[in-house]
Parts: C-alpha cells; structure tokens; sequence
C-alpha cells in the first residue's frame, strides 16, 4: 500500500473543524437564493478568487459574509450534512465539529435554530460526532457569558467550549471568568492558542483548564512548553493547509508538524476551514506528507493521535484504534 493509498483509506478522527467554514461557494449561492440574500461576488468562480488571504483577518471578513447566508434551521442543516458527506468520504470515522453561535446570534437568529439545525444533521448521519461551542475573542467577555447562558439548556448535545476569531490582542485570560463558569457547568475546555498568538496564550489556556489546544504551532518558540505539552500529553489539532493559506508559515515545507511530531507531541491533522483553504482532511494529510517526507509510520502516528485526543471513551477509542491497527 502506498502512502496516498494509505492515507485515504486510514480511519482517522477530525477534532479542527469549523462547521461555518465548510461552506462551499455553490452551496452559499444556493442558500442565498432561497433565502433572498445578496452577496458581494457574482458567481462562484469570483467567490473562489476572493479566496487569496493575508492573514487570519482578511480571512475572517470573508467567511463571516459567508456565514450570513445561513438565516433558517435547514440552512445549518445542508450545511452539516454536506461536511458528513465529505468526512465519510475521507474515512472520518469520528469528528467534533466546532461551531459560532455568537456569529448568528448577533443577526437576530436563533440560538436553538443554530443548534438544532447542526444536531439534527449530526443525529441523522449515523456518524460518530460531538459540537463543541466557539466563543468570537474578538467581543467582549460579556457575550461569550450571555452565549454560554443560551447554551445551558442544550448542554446535552454540546461536550466542550472553545475560543477562536480574532487571536492577537484577545488572549484566553480575557475569558477566565468564563471558562470557570463552562467548567463548573460540566462542559470540557479547548481554545485556539497560538496560531497567530505567541506561545504564551498557550500556557494562558492551559492556566484555564484547556485539556487541548487548537493550532498550538507557535509552542515550539518555548522549549519549557514544549516539555509540559510532552509530559502532560496535551493534544495539538494542528491545520496545515490552513497555516499556509493564512501565512503561520511561507510554505509547507516551511511547516514544523514533523519537527513537532519528532519532538514527542501529540499532533492531529485536521482541515480548520476547508471550503476556504483549499482541502479537507485527507487533502490536509496528503499536502503535509509530500512536503515533509512524512513516513508511514508518522501517518499512523497522526491518525491514532487523532481518536486519543478525542472528546469519546476509552472503550470507543479502543474500537477505533483497533480498527486503525489494521492497516
């Protein structure tokens, strides 16, 4: 078996994944059109040139236009349902699928719409999966305590808060208040940390109970971090293609996965935002393999990574890895 051949065929686990960030242009039309939405661009194809991005901000602009399409329950619906669709593809056998309720909220829709839109589609595929609820950093502390309110009462179907949007300047410690009361509520903690910002917001998370850290690349700047990541087995879901698209990195054989990798840390691959930058998880593997001479047994590695670092129980994660020691 070769390694592409290895790669698409391998069970593996998404834990970096932005539901509104699934959105693929046709789809965006087709919701805008039914739902009586004018967008800037005027067909796909513009849609898809507009995707050349600075910096995490030129790319926030766009997806957060993007996502104002989604008005209606069946909306976030189609939306779900597309992104299953994909992962089954990719051998997805489990995905925790973050999502932005304070994106939508803020348009006057619904949280329960937001919910029971992504839950239902989740409920109905037969997948593996958990939602895990994303405060915007870039807003005040304030709203992320009003979202996780309005969340409470669908606390059955939601496993862990996280943070991401705007990483610069928004450190996670703007939110301790938050996180404290996300704990005491039983919700799990993730955070994006240190993506664009520095090493630092990553201790800052893990001072605020994150079990897990989004993005996380920027570790190796502190060799004292890396060691406690290490000892601490704290997983990274680390977005390779999207750390090019936005410039962490000038290239992928500028990206430090391997390195990361050799150093004994508990790295995924995941696909972030994969209608905008440009793959889905196997396109995320298979972009990361060629330019850094990942091995099979790094494949491997990456993969069972991948099922351990998840929001499952032992005795599923044990049935996933066993499916994995096949290959």
């Amino acid at each position: 078996m070769n390694l592409e051949t290895l790669i698409r065929a391998i069970p593996k686990a998404e834990l970096h994944l932005h539901i509104e960030g699934t959105l693929e242009p046709e789809l965006m039309f087709e919701i805008a059109r039914r739902n009586g939405v004018a967008l800037r661009y005027r067909s796909v194809d513009a849609l898809r040139r507009a995707y050349e991005f600075s910096d995490l901000q030129s790319f926030l602009d766009i997806y957060y236009e993007g996502a104002s399409v989604l008005r209606q329950e069946r909306d976030f619906y189609d939306m779900t349902v597309a992104y299953l669709r994909r992962a089954k593809a990719d051998n997805v056998r489990h995905t925790e699928i973050f999502f932005d309720p304070q994106t939508h909220t803020a348009r006057g829709i619904a949280f329960e719409t937001v919910f029971h839109g992504i839950n239902n589609a989740l409920r109905d595929s037969g997948m593996n999966t958990r939602l895990i609820l994303c405060f915007l950093r870039h807003l005040n502390a304030e709203s992320a305590m009003k979202t996780l309110e309005e969340s409470l009462p669908f606390r059955e179907g939601i496993v862990a808060v996280g943070l991401d949007s705007s990483e610069v300047g928004n450190p996670p410690s703007k939110f301790a208040a938050v996180f404290a009361r996300a704990q005491a509520e039983g919700f799990r903690i993730v955070a994006h940390a240190g993506e664009e910002g520095p090493p630092s917001y990553i201790r800052e998370a893990l001072d605020l109970g994150a079990s897990r850290i989004d993005h996380g690349v920027r570790c190796m700047e502190d060799s004292d971090l890396v060691d406690e990541l290490v000892r601490r087995k704290i997983p990274l879901t680390v977005c390779p293609l999207s750390n090019v698209k936005l410039g962490v990195f000038r290239s992928m054989t500028d990206h430090n996965l391997r390195t990361m990798l050799q150093r004994g840390l508990r790295v995924t691959i995941n696909s972030d935002d994969p209608a905008y930058f440009g793959g889905y998880i196997v396109d995320n593997f298979l972009a990361a393999a060629s330019a850094l001479a990942l091995t099979e047994d790094d494949i491997r590695r990456l993969a069972r990574n991948s099922f351990e670092a998840s929001f499952v129980s032992d005795a599923t994660k044990a049935r996933f890895i066993s499916e994995l020691n096949q290959y």
